[in-house]
């Protein structure tokens, strides 16, 4: 029973792998390059003929005389009737050799033979941009073979028209080009005049004009390379112009009784081929008809789009798709596919764009730039909170609500935007707590709202003062008013002190100068002033303290506590200390996180300081 479930289960999974055959533009799961099939793009495509026999009636057309057969060859041309008319859909539909359809053109009438007939043209729309390999004309078998011609392109469905190869006997007199001028890597986008294509077969068999549009072109080796010639092969329509039937010069020998037959003078070409592929910028391997309402159908003409892959878009794979801008687009080569790459915004934006500068300075690996950040995230991949936010350490950042509001206490907080990991808010002095909503510890509430907590006043009884004049004769003597303890900070402070720093105070290592210094262990973390030849820098530092001032609290310093320090450099000389010294001009403060963003401000006016 077993192997019949097993077997049962082979033969589906055979089956859906028969059914849904791999995807030409990924090999295991990677993307490659992927290009249409080769095709006659021509193939039932509707042909515009600027003239067709038959159209104001019957007239009677006729093969040019040869010299083995002098007889003329004729038939009765009427587009009125199905087995007589000769239209211009006659130069698409299968070419069978053993029942040759021809499109044959109005008789031609010249004046004479230095005055050449009409010009007459055929205009062939694709549908599409394709990138063209060669274009053919099949002429009538014993038609006559004409002596000029011209082959357009057009690369914006017909607005524009471009010059894609020229055939003449005499190319600089009808065209005013050389005949086989040389394509150098210069003019490879020049259309050139040839006369090869008289030796193309005879009137009899059937002459075939072919033209190769990358032959010639130095480029064309490494065509993947080139987008000077992936612009010139490409087009989608393309437009046959007949300017002389004949070429008669000064001495040729010709009947020209015969030649100005009525009815010879005319135009027949049995298949018009283009060969090439749907332009799809190698992120394609088909091209579907456009859906209802797209432009599907276009005077007659099948509007193809290409199936596209490797989150591209666009009718001919030619930009990213949405969302799809973390790399440039690039069309597909044998090295690359130039897959488009999604945005990275972990999932708080819906769209974003592409930023040059940004993927150059990634190493061309990501120049995505999110736009419109939701669910109160910020930055260039929405990886962090905006202002007024915090992250929640429980969620991932892709989390909808990783960003919890600050909440930050109007009254006890001296700002809205908190700490980006704790959430913690800037309080004001005596207040504490995340959002600073309670008095600290010593602090009682008051009714202000500049300084809602305020000290708690000290009560000391009479017996508690005896005691402390006891203990500590001479201390009220000693310890004077502290100045080193300020609170404030402006710019006068800022501009008289030799160096302004934040540090923090690590440990306490000794004594210094016979006891009468203390030496701290001070780690500097910033350095906001400093004196031109001073060599103050970030890291590790001695900070000494008289000991007599560390043991009346001034400065009442704390370890692992942050200060701000502005200091004198003469206060150390004189005291012939090795590191920062506490002297008379010193000022410490507290470090509070707010300050950061005021010392910026004051080092920017310091500039008015003299």
């Amino acid at each position: 029973m077993a192997a019949l479930v097993s077997a049962l289960l082979l033969a589906v999974l055979l089956a859906a792998a028969v059914a849904t055959p791999p995807d030409p533009c990924y090999e295991e799961s990677r993307p490659r390059r992927c290009i249409p099939d080769f095709v006659n793009a021509a193939f039932g495509a509707p042909v515009i003929a600027s003239s067709a026999c038959g159209r104001r009636g019957p007239e009677n057309l006729c093969d040019p005389p040869l010299d083995q057969s002098p007889e003329l060859a004729c038939r009765v041309c009427d587009a009125a009737r199905p087995d007589r008319r000769h239209p211009s859909l006659y130069l698409t539909d299968l070419n069978n050799p053993n029942n040759i359809t021809c499109w044959r053109s109005a008789a031609l009438m010249p004046a004479s033979y230095d005055s050449p007939p009409d010009n007459v043209s055929l205009t062939l729309s694709l549908g599409k941009k394709y990138e063209l390999t060669y274009i053919s004309l099949q002429f009538c078998p014993k038609s006559a073979r004409p002596d000029s011609v011209a082959i357009y392109k057009s690369a914006d469905y017909g607005l524009n028209w471009q010059p894609f190869q020229f055939y003449s006997s005499q190319c600089r007199r009808v065209y005013g080009r050389p005949n086989k001028a040389t394509v150098t890597a210069a003019n490879e986008q020049e259309a050139r005049c040839s006369d090869t294509h008289r030796l193309a077969g005879d009137s009899a068999g059937g002459a075939r004009l072919a033209f190769s549009t990358l032959e010639g072109r130095p480029s064309a080796a490494n065509f993947d390379l080139s987008p000077v010639l992936q612009d010139w092969v490409t087009a989608t329509d393309v437009r046959v112009v007949f300017n002389r039937l004949h070429m008669v010069n000064e001495g040729d020998e010709i009947d020209l009784k015969k030649q100005a037959a009525p009815g010879t003078q005319h135009y027949a070409v049995s298949d018009f081929a283009v060969g090439g592929r749907c332009k799809c910028n190698g992120h394609a391997s088909r091209c579907i008809p456009m859906k209802e309402g797209e432009g599907s159908s276009a005077g007659g003409v099948v509007q193809l789009a290409c199936d596209c892959k490797h989150n591209t878009a666009g009718r001919d794979c030619e930009r990213c798709k949405p969302f799809h801008f973390d790399r440039p687009w690039g069309r597909a080569t044998a090295r690359d596919a130039n897959e488009c790459k999604e945005c990275s915004c972990n999932g708080h934006a819906r769209r974003c764009r592409f930023n040059m500068e940004l993927y150059k300075l990634s190493g061309r690996d990501s120049g995505g730039v999110c736009l419109k950040c939701r669910h109160y995230t910020a930055g260039r991949h929405c990886h962090y909170c905006r202002e007024g936010y915090y992250r929640d350490p429980t969620k991932p950042i892709t989390h909808k609500k990783a960003c919890k509001p600050c909440d930050c206490h109007p009254v006890g907080a001296s700002g809205k935007t908190c700490n980006q990991t704790s959430g913690q808010c800037p309080c004001k002095d005596g207040v504490t707590g995340t959002t600073c909503n309670r008095c600290a510890k010593g602090y009682q509430q008051s009714r202000s709202h500049i300084a809602p907590c305020i000290r708690i006043p000290r009560v000391v009884t009479a017996v508690q003062a005896m005691e402390a004049e006891d203990n500590e004769p001479g201390r009220a003597d000693q310890c004077g008013r502290c100045r080193v303890g300020a609170r404030t900070l402006n710019l006068n402070k800022f501009c008289s002190r030799d160096y302004v720093i934040m540090g923090k105070v690590v440990g306490r290592e000794a004594s210094a100068a016979g006891g009468a210094w203390s030496r701290l262990a001070l780690n500097v973390q910033a350095v906001y002033k400093r004196a031109p030849r001073s060599r103050l820098r970030r890291g590790a530092a001695a900070l000494f303290v008289r000991a007599r001032d560390l043991a009346c609290k001034c400065p009442k310093l704390k370890i692992n506590k942050s200060y701000l320090i502005l200091g004198v450099e003469k206060e150390g000389l004189q005291a012939g200390l090795p590191g920062l010294v506490v002297g008379e001009r010193t000022l410490l403060l507290e470090w509070r996180d707010d300050w950061h963003r005021r010392i910026r401000r004051l080092q920017r006016r310091a500039i008015n300081c003299h």
